[in-house]
């Protein structure tokens, strides 16, 4: 009896030491899961386009991100019977490049700071055009970097009865103008009739009170870029050595939000130019060729917004429209040109200015059954926008021969105003979602011919429309 007494005493001592360390294991796997579960939130979504193409258009991502249908394109013939516009040409497509994946970080703190950060990414990069065609429909989409940025947070600040909160992001992430999209299921948000913009930056959100927050940020170009004589680059920012710069004020109270704010870019579109005497004649170099020199070129615009959104209920309504300067790195319709040569080589620049306005209105509610846990839903959304293109702010130069010094425009210098109209049905099925969008497009084209005087083309005015019908399939996750 005491031999087996003393036989499961040597058990007990040889396994209690076992059964502690492995409830250390649990408890520690535990405690980094729970962790895990705190502090980082992934998500994402898979999405899938299907959208069909009335004519040929400006398009990128695969032709899923529409800007605007082109222009006539008559082939060259006498014969009535054989004439026909080569851009009147219909087409579809099934893609799903821009299914994407995100990591929020949520909270850390240190004493009276928070810290928070976001790393999200979409599958865009890789699809090339093939053939002598002009649509990316070939390749493997690769991963590329949305938004990544850390941001602090400070709620120490008192002011009366109310706390004032300091927020400091900084990172890639959405460009102050274009942070407030508009309400649809197309991939362009609305775009080119509002600002498209995700930079690195570095940005102040200052929150006064109850009801007022104060913006500014220094942000800088990485994907969405200026254009200018080698085409749109970030090299005009890099030398000019002057962060794009803006500053805006919020007032917010009970699903009411009133924006204002302005941007203001200065870049430098030369580096070099040509060596001139007193009479305007191009100097040679001991090379025979033009003598090359730095130049002191540098271009700056102003850029002011008013954004107006409103919610209750089921409804909600937005607005916002912008008076661009050029706007080409904000993927709106604009550019500049040289409005003077200076005796030193140097040029002088004047801006596109353009009225660029939308809204979008969403109404629609729970539907069906909500016991269980798939709640249904079903809205009605309604986009309607509208860009004139008011022209140069200055005259244009122009040389000997009567064309222009120079003249910078990413896509159609010949639109003098467009429209879109675009009602989208989405039907909501937990975290499945399925969106109907008809979308029409009219641009009023000219015959290209710039006046110098203004930079307007008005001469042989039409309007060019395409009709887009898109299918969206998306499940959140």
């Amino acid at each position: 009896m005491k031999k087996s007494i003393l036989v499961l005493v040597a058990l007990l001592i040889a396994f209690v030491p076992a059964f502690a360390q492995d409830s250390v294991k649990v408890a520690k796997k535990a405690e980094v899961k729970s962790h895990l579960k705190q502090h980082f939130k992934p998500y994402g979504f898979i999405r899938n386009f299907f959208a069909y193409d009335s004519r040929e258009c400006i398009a990128g991502t695969g032709d899923l991100y529409f800007y605007m249908p082109k222009d006539e394109a008559w082939n060259k013939t006498d014969d009535p019977a054989l004439r026909e516009d080569l851009n009147n040409v219909s087409s579809f497509r099934f893609l799903s490049l821009t299914t994407r994946v995100g990591l929020n970080i949520v909270g850390y703190k240190w004493r009276n700071t928070e810290f928070s950060g976001k790393i999200e990414a979409d599958f865009y990069a890789g699809i090339s055009k093939v053939g002598s065609g002009n649509h990316a429909v070939s390749g493997t989409a690769q991963l590329r970097l949305r938004q990544a940025y850390v941001a602090l947070g400070w709620d120490s600040l008192k002011m009366g009865k109310d706390f004032a909160r300091l927020d400091l992001t900084l990172g890639q992430t959405w460009h102050p103008m274009a942070a407030d999209l508009c309400d649809a299921i197309a991939l362009n948000s609305g775009a080119p009739f509002g600002p498209f913009n995700r930079s690195p930056q570095v940005r102040m959100d200052a929150r006064l009170g109850k009801y007022v927050t104060l913006t500014a940020a220094g942000l800088w170009q990485m994907q969405y870029l200026s254009i200018g004589p080698e085409g749109q680059s970030a090299e005009y920012m890099l030398y000019g050595k002057t962060p794009e710069a803006y500053l805006g004020l919020s007032f917010h109270d009970k699903g009411f939000i009133l924006r204002a704010g302005a941007d203001v870019l200065s870049i430098k579109p030369r580096q070099f130019g040509e060596a001139q005497d007193a009479d305007g004649n191009v100097i040679l170099g001991t090379d025979g060729n033009p003598l090359k020199i730095t130049v002191k070129d540098r271009i700056t615009t102003a850029s002011p917004f008013l954004y107006l959104q409103y919610k209750k209920g089921e409804f909600s309504i937005k607005a916002k429209t912008i008076f661009a300067e050029s706007g080409e790195h904000m993927n709106m319709n604009g550019g500049y040109g040289v409005k003077k040569v200076n005796a030193d080589g140097s040029y002088e620049y004047t801006p596109t200015r353009t009225s660029s306005s939308w809204i979008s209105l969403v109404y629609g509610g729970k539907v069906g059954a909500q016991e269980d846990k798939h709640p249904q839903k079903l809205q009605g959304i309604l986009f309607a926008g509208y860009v004139e293109n008011l022209g140069t702010k200055e005259a244009l130069a122009t040389k000997a021969d009567g064309s222009l010094v120079g003249y910078y425009y990413p896509r159609v210098k010949n639109m003098n105003r467009m429209w879109r109209l675009t009602p989208t049905l989405l039907y909501t099925v937990g975290k499945f979602q399925v969106g109907l969008e008809y979308d029409i497009t009219s641009v009023h084209y000219s015959d290209g011919k710039l006046n110098p005087e203004n930079g307007l083309s008005v001469n042989g005015l039409h309007w060019v429309t395409n009709h887009r019908v898109q299918l969206m399939t998306k499940y959140n996750f």
